[in-house]
């Protein structure tokens, strides 16, 4: 989403840039946030001649970097192991820096991920306004991207019962990480917006109620000129799927094993669905992981692996009957969105933002979290029943182009600047029409 925002601001003709923590793309306008070099000279070097070795982390030249640069870093190291989050990106101090005169905004996207500094953003925030859209719960938790059923983060977290949820931690320092979130916050001024209104809610009941300025919801958009309706038959022959079956899609990275999903329950619902009488091949399409094919009585399970272009995951949408969705938890799924603006209907488990995006009985169904039967009962309704298919498809399509258009989400942060900007200077000289 970030990519995508900051490269539709340019093609308006705005100043865009985007730091990151690694450069991989060949653009002048990606600035990479220069952590490595701002290290001490002992840690500087080291972790140099580990990331010159590439992604072969397994080897023992690495490892043996990697140990030497922490012997430069040892406060690091020692507050890793007790499971403090890692803060000590020290190139984040040189964030306004990087462009040829100050931003007039910046916009964060997750602050996870091992290049961000969080420290930084109370003094960022005092001489530049700062939007932040939060993707998942991090921001305000002690280390986990999504809490589940735990409700620590209002109070404190501590004796975590997630030390393994991404991003892990080694020990249970989650108590202290909140603490020490709760602090930064409270020197901060955020304009804080998240897809969801379920995820904003969370926010503005956090540690970072102190912080927030002003809170919006956004919802995400997707490219329709990529993601839109397409002839089934044509998708199915380009893709080697058969004509005549009906197709039962799932996308997601690494499916079986992603802790938010819930692939046991989507396992489960077709294994139901295998022992009903079916007339027709009944296909399950698993995107995002490749394994060897399953046959579960009639019905054939396929995996297509991970897909980098997003025509061809169009394609994998165009050629399905209906999308499913298994989720523990959920922010704003994007492969709704792309499933629904292809004109499938959906059959997802109604957790996190998932009911904002899906009309229940009108794009799609939703059903409890972990229910099997119940998403083995509305799938086989929608492989079963043509009219109601093609109806909520219809639907479907329809509301992805109304709600869901990567230009309205564009313009929404473009006149959102705009009125930060009027509202801290009394006048906008800042922010220029876009070019026509």
């Amino acid at each position: 989403m970030a990519y995508d925002l900051f490269h539709a601001q340019r093609q308006r003709g705005y100043e865009s840039c985007l730091a990151v923590g690694a450069k991989t793309l060949n653009d002048p306008d990606i600035l990479e946030i220069p952590n490595n070099a701002c290290r001490n000279p002992w840690a500087r070097a080291w972790r140099t001649a580990q990331e010159s070795l590439g992604d072969r982390r397994a080897h023992k030249l690495a490892r043996m970097a990697g140990w030497l640069a922490n012997l430069g870093e040892l406060r690091r190291w020692y507050e890793w192991r007790r499971g403090i989050e890692d803060f000590n990106f020290p190139g984040t101090d040189r964030l306004l820096n990087l462009t040829p005169g100050k931003p007039d905004v910046i916009h964060a996207h997750n602050l996870h991920g091992a290049y961000f500094d969080l420290r930084s953003l109370a003094p960022l925030s005092q001489r530049v306004p700062i939007v932040l859209t939060l993707h998942d719960e991090w921001a305000f938790t002690g280390h986990c991207a999504y809490t589940f059923e735990c409700a620590r983060w209002e109070t404190g977290c501590g004796n975590c019962p997630h030390l393994d949820t991404y991003p892990a931690i080694r020990r249970d320092g989650a108590g202290y990480n909140w603490r020490r979130k709760r602090d930064i916050y409270a020197r901060s001024k955020l304009y804080v917006s998240a897809p969801s209104r379920w995820l904003l809610d969370k926010a503005l009941s956090s540690i970072m109620k102190s912080a927030i300025v002003e809170a919006k919801v956004i919802p995400n958009g997707i490219d329709l000129n990529v993601f839109r309706p397409g002839n089934k038959q044509s998708a199915r022959q380009s893709l080697g799927l058969p004509q005549n079956a009906r197709i039962a899609l799932f996308v997601a990275n690494k499916s079986r094993s992603n802790k938010f999903k819930d692939y046991a329950t989507m396992r489960a619902a077709i294994n139901q669905i295998a022992t009903q009488s079916y007339n027709q091949e009944l296909i399950f399409l698993c995107v995002g992981e490749k394994r060897e094919e399953e046959k579960i009585g009639a019905v054939t399970i396929r995996y297509a692996g991970y897909q980098a272009d997003p025509a061809k995951v169009a394609q994998y949408y165009q050629a399905s009957d209906v999308y499913l969705h298994a989720a523990k938890s959920e922010n704003f799924a994007l492969v709704i969105l792309e499933s629904l603006a292809c004109g499938v209907p959906v059959v997802a488990t109604a957790v996190g933002g998932i009911p904002e995006v899906v009309e229940d009985e009108l794009t799609g169904f939703l059903v409890p979290a972990g229910d099997s039967e119940m998403m083995a009962v509305r799938s086989l309704h929608l492989l079963n029943c043509g009219e109601v298919s093609q109806r909520m498809a219809n639907r479907a399509a329809e509301s992805a182009k109304r709600r869901f258009d990567l230009g309205r989400h564009v313009d929404e942060y473009i006149n959102w600047y705009s009125d930060i900007l009027v509202g801290r200077k009394g006048q906008n000289d800042f922010w220029p029409p876009p070019i026509s």
